[in-house]
């Protein structure tokens, strides 16, 4: 199979079935090493809805995107085996049967040592991933783009809803909260305790302010203390201002710019990512041009353009092993 996008030059990009960036669609988990793969749920949301939508209307814009990337001088295609394995299949009226399927679908890609890029749905899609990112490599950094940093306790009783993901991912051994970082948060809270279940566990938070004022290379500074350890990323869009992405559930302003996010994911080149997810993009509400998906399919190549060449990654184990 040809794991590379259609030729535009044969093939018009606004023709074919969209796949992302016109990528074959395959579910032959032997013949690739990355999967593109969307989660339409948006049962987890609580203020406005949509996202279910967020994985075609990515694939959509997708489209446009061409395959060399001249600002980091990357050709993903050429050393990775990428192709859009298709949505998985959930249940949209019950989020415990949602996390199920996830749960089963993931579990089956990372058997198979593919790297899933998850495209989202909301943000409580992150949960269920993380689950089986634990069983197979143990409690992970988390790097997390947002506007909130996901920790509240329950929502009208419940425990699983777009807000909760990461502090049900720290009580039940997912992810490491002194190795977690939360990038860009601001917005209004509930209350000053809000911030209290970061402080008690020992999670970093770089609110919007420290972005803004210290630039892109004091978060890059921040970041450095991950690199080693197996990372998960996850990219909430609201993390971007509305004036750039004003196709989400719960946006708040004074947030990144397009520029900003893109030069963020680019900071991921070099370390041990083992997942990523973009989520809350909700086309409802996007502006002319669908300019939120756009933006979040750009961010999802720019991060296929931080991955390690085929096989990069096992070779440095072998060779490290082979000197110790």
């Amino acid at each position: 199979m040809d794991f590379t996008p259609r030729d535009a030059f044969a093939s018009p990009r606004f023709g074919q079935v969209a796949t992302f960036m016109r990528l074959p669609q395959s579910r032959d988990l032997a013949a690739m090493d990355t999967a593109i793969v969307g989660i339409p749920f948006d049962g987890g949301t609580s203020y406005r809805p949509g996202t279910r939508f967020g994985p075609r209307e990515i694939r959509n814009q997708s489209s446009l995107l061409r395959p060399y990337n001249p600002a980091v001088k990357a050709l993903p295609f050429a050393t990775r085996r990428v192709a859009d394995y298709g949505d998985v299949d959930v249940a949209p009226v019950s989020i415990e049967k949602t996390y199920t399927l996830i749960e089963a679908e993931i579990a089956r890609i990372l058997a198979a040592d593919v790297l899933p890029i998850l495209v989202g749905g909301d943000h409580s899609i992150s949960l269920p991933i993380l689950r089986e990112m634990a069983k197979r490599h143990g409690p992970v950094a988390l790097i997390h783009f947002d506007a909130h940093c996901d920790t509240w306790d329950q929502y009208f009783g419940g425990k699983y809803f777009h807000g909760t993901p990461f502090r049900r991912a720290v009580e039940e051994g997912l992810i490491d909260p002194r190795r977690t970082i939360h990038i860009g948060i601001r917005g209004s809270l509930y209350e000053e305790s809000d911030f209290d279940f970061q402080k008690e566990h020992g999670m970093e938070v770089i609110p919007i302010g420290d972005v803004k004022e210290r630039g892109i290379g004091y978060v890059a500074e921040r970041l450095q203390r991950l690199k080693g350890g197996k990372a998960y990323v996850s990219f909430d869009i609201d993390a971007v201002d509305p004036a750039f992405a004003p196709g989400t559930g719960t946006p708040e302003v004074g947030g990144l710019t397009s520029f900003e996010a893109v030069s963020l994911v680019r900071l991921l080149a070099g370390f041990h990512t083992v997942g990523f997810d973009l989520v809350e993009v909700s086309p409802l509400y996007d502006g002319p041009g669908q300019i939120t998906a756009l933006l979040a399919a750009n961010l999802l190549y720019e991060f296929l353009c931080t991955l390690p060449k085929r096989g990069e990654r096992k070779e440095k184990r072998r060779k490290k092993t082979r000197a110790s």
